[in-house]
């Protein structure tokens, strides 16, 4: 038995169960996946981060908004996932927890399958939380011409461009609290934010304010098919969704967390077969 799970706010909906046990079941492995949340078990993350792990959890998925805290819990070994400070994939093995980002891998992917060999251009990205980070740093190995990060709060903002800008990319990386400004002058526009959840509804864009982009993407894949992402297609966008980065960050996550490779095509029919 491969015992996972996935910790987080929200989480009742995720998708995370079935994808891993459709990856155990092609593998011809038995995968127990739990949803662990933290409000309604009545623990701190930090508690059930560590009854996981004495549980003999392999490893853990980590959502919204545990991204950026659980850094500080676990071991990163790559120079790339330390200078985003997120952590979405924690594997628990020798004397310390390792910490891993497939959503900076996993959307580095869902982009090229989208995009194919066009760059991103001028990007506005909207939250600089965990998941913004992962994309933010996954847009400068894509090749942006420049990213706006924007956040309510400016000095997330801030310092997420400052976390870009001492890398040395070339991209252009200014900040900004203003998404309606700073999309006007975008190619693509990204939502990081958790709205359009199920449970939190609304959106991060106006459609109005979405006209002179090309292309859109939205984190948020429950529900697949967010305000924001009917807003961009509306407005005759490209959209990649939120579902194309669960898919793969969760490939990567399964290899990560059971050593093997699973088959993308077989397990995208399965998991469409289930419903999911």
């Amino acid at each position: 038995m491969l015992k996972l799970g996935l910790i987080g706010d929200n989480i009742d909906r995720s998708l995370s169960p079935r994808l891993h046990e459709a990856c155990g079941c092609l593998a011809g492995i038995t995968v127990s996946y739990e949803r662990l949340i933290p409000g309604i078990l009545g623990l701190s993350f930090e508690d059930v981060f560590a009854k996981a792990q004495s549980d003999g959890f392999r490893g853990v998925n980590v959502t919204y908004p545990y991204k950026e805290m659980v850094t500080g819990l676990v071991r990163v070994a790559d120079p790339a996932v330390r200078a985003i400070g997120a952590v979405n994939t924690v594997l628990f093995t020798g004397a310390e927890p390792q910490g891993f980002n497939t959503d900076y891998s996993g959307f580095v992917q869902a982009y090229k399958v989208a995009r194919k060999d066009t760059g991103p251009g001028t990007v506005c990205l909207i939250g600089a939380g965990g998941v913004g980070k992962a994309v933010a740093f996954a847009l400068l190995a894509l090749g942006a011409d420049a990213i706006v990060c924007v956040d309510l709060d400016r000095t997330k903002a801030q310092a997420l461009a400052g976390a870009l800008k001492a890398t040395g990319t070339k991209t252009r990386i200014t900040s900004s609290d203003n998404a309606v400004h700073a999309a006007q002058t975008a190619d693509g526009i990204i939502n990081c934010t958790p709205l359009g959840m199920i449970n939190i509804g609304g959106t991060a864009l106006p459609q109005a304010a979405m006209g002179q982009a090309t292309w859109a993407f939205d984190a948020v894949y429950t529900p697949e098919e967010t305000q924001f992402l009917k807003d961009a297609q509306n407005s005759g966008l490209t959209v990649i969704s939120g579902y194309e980065l669960f898919f793969a960050q969760g490939l990567d996550a399964w290899a990560l967390f059971s050593g093997m490779a699973s088959d993308p095509a077989a397990l995208r029919e399965k998991l469409q077969g289930e419903g999911a």
